[in-house]
């Protein structure tokens, strides 16, 4: 299968229309829907349901969609990467990261290359620990920021020094709110909204069962400014880490530490083996420099 095919496959799926992507391809209507069949038939599926005004994804096509998307992300990624003349310090760097304070260390290590190599750019993604895994893996990420218990042995890592600490997202004007620690005890059969994450990797689960307790989980999230809505909303009670959202002002919100203290550790992380473009090699240097830095304060 052709990458041009690839891009004509994904143009028909965001136009929903054959001739609306032919205009936007710049090809007759009659060569983009052979080459569409000539797919279908190539791959044994049906991609698409034609119907009188639009058309749309079967199963399979949307499945196409997304491992077409990343393979033209990674193939764009990858020229730009090899484009880069040998004098010369530019490029991009890709990081896959969740919502914390901790990240301001990325963001100064990515000033201070950028100060002095302009060329470079950084992309930040958000996203939970699922998601960067599985970017990383396929090449799309040079790094990803991944927090305790996340299995990690897969990968090189570099320890950050920043904890984040776990605590109940709440509206304001609850009774909970008045409390200036939430005990586990103080959570048995609350509506509560938690990360993909924490379900996955049974965080609460465990330090519920430990005290008897029982969960009512309503909701999940991966990213925390959602669950803040939720909580906004009256859906229940999201369970994140502090600095995250802003509480402040009539936004009507409380944010509570849990008791006992849970703190997660960060860790950057990178593929085993990975051939550093000179832009990430600089960038994961600029860390180094800044957590020896750290340590000698």
């Amino acid at each position: 299968m052709e990458l041009r095919v690839l891009q004509y496959f994904l143009a028909v799926a965001r136009e929903q229309s054959i001739s609306a992507a032919a205009e936007y391809l710049h090809l007759s209507q009659p060569t983009l829907s052979r080459q569409i069949r000539d797919m279908e038939k190539e791959l044994g599926k049906q991609l698409f349901v034609r119907g009188n005004r639009k058309i749309i994804l079967t199963e399979e096509g949307m499945i196409l969609r997304k491992r077409a998307e990343e393979i033209l992300e990674l193939v764009h990624k990858t020229e730009n990467e090899i484009a880069q003349s040998d004098d010369t310090v530019a490029g991009d760097i890709y990081i896959g990261t969740g919502e914390s304070e901790g990240v301001r260390l990325l963001i100064k290590a990515g000033m201070a290359i950028q100060q002095e190599y302009p060329n470079i750019h950084i992309h930040m993604v958000s996203g939970d620990s699922m998601d960067l895994k599985d970017q990383l893996d396929k090449g799309l990420f040079d790094f990803a920021v991944l927090w305790d218990p996340t299995d990690i042995s897969a990968y090189e890592s570099l320890c950050l020094p920043h904890k984040d600490c776990i605590g109940i997202l709440m509206p304001a004007d609850c009774s909970l709110a008045k409390k200036e620690q939430i005990m586990i005890s103080d959570l048995t059969d609350l509506p509560l909204i938690c990360s993909r994450q924490q379900l996955k990797n049974d965080i609460l689960s465990n330090f519920l069962a430990e005290g008897g307790y029982r969960q009512n989980i309503v909701a999940t999230y991966n990213l925390l400014f959602n669950a803040s809505l939720m909580v906004q909303e009256g859906i229940g009670y999201a369970i994140g880490f502090n600095k995250i959202i802003d509480t402040t002002g009539d936004r009507n919100l409380v944010w509570k530490p849990l008791y006992p203290s849970t703190e997660l550790r960060m860790n950057l992380v990178w593929k085993k083996y990975q051939m550093f473009t000179k832009a990430s090699q600089l960038f994961l240097q600029k860390i180094q420099i800044l957590l020896e830095e750290g340590l000698s304060k």
